[in-house]
């Protein structure tokens, strides 16, 4: 049981501390270590917000070699009460953590964020739709643990009423049990919604560049905390103008984690975060004549029958597949046992490939 004084938690309740928290960090207060949560995190050194301010500390203690493992932006801490430098002793336990790959060759995965609640995933309607990079987006937010909600900004643009209602019904089929909202932070349609959704846990904003991430997050803090740059004429792409991951208390209640425009967005073990975000084809593949049909050209396939019939899209087959296969192989680059399975998945099906085509050769069916 934590002995943190009231004033303590009162000061920390704002940044989503609660009775749950203050137990979990009553062993590093028996040992005088002050509890706070990260706001920002660079190159080693993080802010922390205490009941006292804004701390500077150093994480060289919690820096293993694990990438999973750093202190991140929404971690919650146990930091020396002095000190030159400041030390983080400690982080909880994490509720959630929102991880992807990173961008090099190495099995590595990049935690992006910790202990969220809602998982805003910014989709700019001022670029063609790409249904692809959302159901993505929304397989690391489900995987992360946290809710994931679809907000299409820069809705302004987009004034016709039903040419916007189809385009959200374009994102609500690819985002089975998400919240789809339209927001324009120019004339503040849909930002009550949002505002209200927000308002109890921590929210991150996820995007690529000139996804209107930081506007959005101005409109939500009322006032102009993020930089904010306009897309580039060539491409209709945008600037990076958050370039670190920025925790901020909203006014309304709740905080905000602003995150630079993700470029690549990889899978990192993100099996159940896909099937969430393809439920209907895991649905349909319960009916499938094998338990382990691949959906490609097995006789009574479920879903390839849905293909068929058009209740199935073929664009969402194919995407299921792909981060399917994808994720199969970030797992299989860490798991020797998965490697090796796979490794004998490929030579049957090879096996199976040639003696069908010696078959063909000889004039007789396979």
């Amino acid at each position: 049981m934590s002995h943190l004084s009231p004033a303590t938690s009162s000061a920390l309740a704002p940044y989503g501390w609660d009775d749950a928290w203050a137990d979990a960090f009553a062993p590093h207060d028996a040992e005088g270590l002050l509890p706070g949560r990260v706001v920002r995190v660079d190159r080693g050194r993080c802010d922390v917000v205490t009941a006292g301010g804004v701390l500077h500390a150093d994480t060289a203690f919690v820096t293993p070699h694990d990438p999973l493992r750093v202190v991140c932006t929404g971690d919650w801490v146990a930091v020396e009460p002095g000190g030159n430098p400041r030390y983080v002793r400690a982080y909880l336990p994490r509720r959630t953590a929102f991880v992807r790959s990173t961008s090099s060759k190495r099995s590595e995965g990049q935690i992006l964020a910790a202990n969220v609640d809602h998982a805003v995933v910014a989709v700019s309607l001022a670029a063609e739709l790409d249904l692809a990079r959302i159901e993505r987006f929304l397989a690391l937010a489900w995987e992360s643990g946290a809710q994931p909600v679809v907000v299409l900004t820069k809705a302004d643009l987009v004034p016709d009423a039903v040419t916007r209602a189809h385009l959200v019904q374009d994102v609500e089929t690819s985002a089975p049990g998400v919240p789809v909202l339209t927001v324009s932070a120019v004339d503040g349609d849909g930002l009550d919604v949002l505002t209200a959704l927000v308002s109890g846990g921590t929210s991150v904003l996820l995007g690529q560049s000139g996804a209107g991430k930081s506007t959005l997050a101005n409109a939500l803090l009322g006032e102009d905390v993020m930089d904010v740059q306009g897309v580039r004429d060539v491409d209709g792409k945008g600037r990076h103008t958050t370039t670190t991951r920025n925790l901020l208390a909203l006014p309304g209640g709740g905080v905000l984690i602003d995150t630079p425009g993700l470029r690549g967005v990889g899978l990192w073990d993100a099996s159940a975060g896909v099937g969430q975000v393809f439920a209907e084809i895991e649905e349909l593949a319960g009916d499938c004549r094998f338990h382990d049909c691949a959906h490609g050209s097995e006789p009574g396939c479920a879903v390839l029958d849905a293909v068929g019939t058009g209740a199935l899209p073929q664009r969402r087959l194919d995407s299921y597949r792909k981060l399917l296969r994808e994720n199969q192989y970030i797992v299989a680059k860490t798991d020797a046992r998965l490697r090796a399975e796979l490794r004998r998945d490929w030579k049957r099906k090879n096996a199976i490939g040639r003696a069908a085509l010696r078959a063909k050769q000889q004039g007789r069916p396979s």
